[in-house]
């Protein structure tokens, strides 16, 4: 990846310049059976939907403060580098009364609604579904991000100094998550090409690590896995001979 690169932002615009067709995350849900593969080119345009949406359509930018409550999924990696993209900090498993905005899965809408900002709801359902009945009090994600644009440029610059990503009470820049991203990546064995596979929540820095930023800044791809507990340990051997895994973080 490119050296000069000081944000999460920026390591997937160089992804995207070096090869937007390979594989980036590969997620799979053991719980629903729910397999969904993002290239870096389609990843990315999930990240300008939302950063559009993000910025636009919600106010947000930079300074702002957003609690993540959302599992490990490929949905929520798109909201870390959205964020990136626009410089709106996460706190993941932030305090939604403490937050300017919030953004939530099914299971943590009443906590969510403690936010009296902006509210996201995603119902995490296969292709990116939408709910049923969007829940009263929150924009559903995936009936709102569809019109979002293709191409995201942000208002101002994203400061790569500025508080980044909250997680497990330490809170980092954008530059040394960076820099942190590239140091996992090294101790993972990580290079260009390489596939990881992790089942680690993204509950702690270890495990946003694992699920997405040192793959990213390594130039490898993900296979993030959830509920990789309702595997076993023949269909993870399986899984990682078909997904053509070199590594693993579970």
């Amino acid at each position: 990846m490119n050296a000069s690169d000081r944000t999460p932002a920026d390591l997937l615009r160089s992804a995207l310049a070096t090869d937007p067709a390979r594989p980036l995350v590969t997620f799979y849900d053991d719980a629903t059976g729910e397999r969904v593969e993002l290239s870096v080119a389609t990843f990315a345009n999930w990240v300008a939907k939302t950063a559009n949406l993000l910025q636009g359509e919600l106010a947000a930018g930079p300074g702002d403060r957003l609690a993540l409550l959302l599992p490990a999924h490929w949905q929520s990696a798109v909201w870390l580098l959205a964020c990136s993209s626009v410089g709106v900090g996460v706190e993941v498993g932030g305090e939604p009364a403490d937050a300017d905005l919030v953004v939530s899965g099914p299971d943590t809408l009443e906590e969510a609604r403690a936010c009296s900002g902006e509210r996201v709801a995603l119902a995490l359902r296969p292709l990116g579904g939408r709910f049923p009945q969007p829940p009263a009090g929150f924009v559903d994600y995936a009936v709102e991000v569809p019109g979002q644009g293709d191409r995201f440029a942000p208002y101002a610059p994203v400061d790569p100094s500025a508080p980044a990503l909250t997680v497990g009470g330490r809170e980092l820049t954008g530059a040394e998550l960076v820099e942190r991203a590239r140091a996992d990546a090294a101790g993972l064995g990580l290079a260009p090409g390489s596939r990881l596979l992790t089942g680690l929540a993204y509950d702690s820095w270890e495990g946003l690590s694992a699920g997405l930023f040192a793959p990213l800044a390594a130039g490898a791809s993900v296979v993030l896995c959830r509920n990789l507990g309702e595997l076993s340990q023949e269909g993870l051997d399986k899984r990682i001979e078909t997904e053509r895994v070199t590594n693993t973080a579970v």
